[in-house]
């Protein structure tokens, strides 16, 4: 889960910087150009595979890992007191990554699934762009991305620092670095991509 959690990281790292390019207002042609070449590059392509592999991986992780919880005490607490170290959130991890799940399932039909079908039927890329302003003119689907955005804030508020002390990185020396540096990522990224779908239906971008 920590492995293929960080390897995950990176990815929204790239992500949210190509996808931000929308906020240029260049009508695009930034945004165009670099999603045109992580669409086409083949280096990138092959990445994408594992990619893949990384986001069914980290799935069947957490789902073998929330089975492996609740079989280790078939009996349920009567009553739960849960540690004052802990939040809420590092107890919801199972419930925030099945709400993950499903954004990620509307996200890929969104955009990811029709322009791959379209490349291998034609050898051609949808225009990304135009697609955007498109779905996003939506108040549902713009309502129903911002509370994806949420549940990835808080899902990476526990994630990013319970994969450093998993992999046994965490020490006394620099956990306040740890903390900070996955606080400001967990709220900065998802609110970028919180951001985007906002700005396209008040039409900040256009």
């Amino acid at each position: 889960m920590a492995l293929t959690g960080l390897f995950l990281i990176t990815f929204l790292i790239i992500h949210c910087t190509i996808n931000a390019m929308i906020f240029l207002n260049d009508g695009g042609v930034t945004f165009s150009h670099w999603g045109h070449f992580m669409g086409t590059n083949p280096v990138i392509r092959t990445l994408e595979i594992g990619l893949v592999a990384g986001f069914l991986i980290h799935i069947f992780q957490g789902l073998l890992l929330i089975k492996k919880n609740r079989d280790s005490r078939p009996v349920r607490y009567q009553v739960v007191a849960p540690a004052p170290n802990s939040t809420w959130y590092s107890r919801s991890m199972g419930l925030l990554g099945t709400l993950l799940l499903l954004f990620l399932i509307m996200h890929t039909a969104h955009f990811w699934i029709p322009n791959r079908a379209n490349q291998f039927a034609t050898g051609e890329e949808l225009n990304l762009y135009q697609m955007m302003l498109s779905i996003f003119a939506d108040p549902l689907i713009v309502a129903l991305y911002v509370l994806g955005c949420i549940s990835l804030a808080w899902h990476l508020l526990h994630g990013f620092w319970s994969a450093f002390q998993t992999l046994g990185l965490n020490h006394q020396r620099y956990n306040a670095i740890i903390h900070f540096v996955g606080t400001t990522f967990a709220i900065v990224v998802p609110l970028i991509f919180a951001l985007m779908p906002i700005a396209i239906y008040l039409n900040w971008v256009n």
